[in-house]
């Protein structure tokens, strides 16, 4: 997720990986116009900006994928090093306390790791 500030046509002013004063709403980091505009620019920080947002979705990619591999019996979440198995556990934990915000995010069908 991106934040954005557009002027009053519309148009990009401003992109940043964290929420900022001035700010006029979001986008996600994939979507066709973030891609468009990081590219477009020369800035080092906006490259960071785009660079960062894009780790942040593929963490989530790679727990899903270690959800699917475990759920389909590819490998065991023991396989794993105790400090994944931890840290995989935490995100877990703290997905399932936002209980039904789940729903809203489109998450509901997120493999379960454990």
């Amino acid at each position: 997720m991106l934040y954005i500030e557009r002027n009053r046509d519309g148009r990009l002013l401003r992109v940043e990986a964290e929420p900022f004063e001035g700010m006029t709403g979001t986008m996600l980091a994939d979507s066709e116009e973030a891609q468009d505009w990081l590219a477009a620019s020369n800035d080092e920080h906006a490259q960071r900006v785009g660079l960062q947002a894009s780790d942040l979705e593929m963490v989530r990619v790679l727990e899903d994928l270690i959800g699917v591999l475990i759920e389909r019996g590819v490998i065991r979440f023991t396989d794993l090093p105790a400090a994944a198995q931890r840290k995989l556990r935490a995100r877990e934990q703290k997905r399932a306390r936002l209980g039904g915000l789940m729903g809203l995010l489109g998450d509901d069908d997120e493999p379960r790791l454990l």
